[in-house]
């Protein structure tokens, strides 16, 4: 699988897969099954009912604008979905797959609507032939719409060790040191490590130091534990301390 590299907003880099042509499709493909179902839904209880009551005594103009009323939400399904949904459809949540932005931001209102409006160009034109040849062609496995959009889709099925989460391993007898570590959030903590863990893969001690101070300034903790390293393997402990006994 493609690997997708993304800067985020604290120029920190982490990187995800990218989700694969076969759960791409996939996923588009329950979405046309929940629309279709829908469809046979409406026709089946709303227009049966219209076509044995009232449909008659309307105006084709009155009926052309229901139908469309009807069937705005297949049409706008994908395009209102991910953007309340942060990037998923219910197809694409099904197989644990989203869309990101390769810039680090949250994908916006007009980045879904740039994806949506290529859907034409990608699936429906040539049977989705255009949008499958771009996804191979593409190293990020990205469609027409994505490349427009700066975009991609990820997979969230990641094998995930407690080296990658926010978690540490710490013993009942465990002594935290820093009460005030509780200031930071998931997020910050999720960074804190992968930016730590980064940079010991690479001997980056210059980036550690600029860490060190970074959760100093935010927290206002000063370090008791020793070298950089040390103080931010115990900030890392210590909130895994304290947000496991609230």
């Amino acid at each position: 699988m493609s690997q997708l590299t993304i800067n985020t907003t604290q120029n920190v880099t982490i990187s995800f897969t990218a989700a694969s042509i076969g759960e791409r499709i996939g996923a588009h493909l329950i979405d046309i099954v929940l629309k279709v179902a829908y469809c046979l839904m409406l026709y089946g209880i709303i227009f049966t009912y219209l076509l044995k009551n009232r449909l008659a005594k309307l105006d084709d103009y009155t009926i052309a604008s229901l139908i469309i009323l009807t069937f705005l939400p297949v049409i706008f399904y994908s395009f209102v979905l991910e953007a309340t949904l942060e990037g998923q459809t219910l197809g694409k949540k099904i197989l644990q797959i989203k869309v990101v932005k390769l810039d680090g931001y949250q994908a916006s209102f007009g980045d879904y609507l740039i994806r949506w409006l290529f859907c034409i160009v990608d699936t429906l034109i040539l049977s989705g032939f255009i949008g499958l040849i771009a996804m191979i062609c593409s190293k990020k496995v990205q469609r027409l719409g994505d490349i427009s959009a700066g975009t991609a889709v990820i997979t969230l099925k990641n094998k995930i060790s407690i080296n990658n989460t926010i978690l540490e391993e710490i013993g009942d007898t465990y002594q935290p040191s820093y009460p005030l570590v509780i200031k930071l959030s998931d997020n910050d903590v999720r960074i804190v490590k992968e930016t730590f863990n980064n940079a010991l893969a690479k001997r980056d001690f210059d980036m550690i130091a600029r860490l060190e101070n970074k959760i100093i300034l935010v927290t206002t903790i000063k370090n008791q534990s020793g070298t950089s390293e040390d103080f931010i393997r115990t900030v890392l402990k210590d909130y895994n301390f304290y947000t496991q006994n609230m």
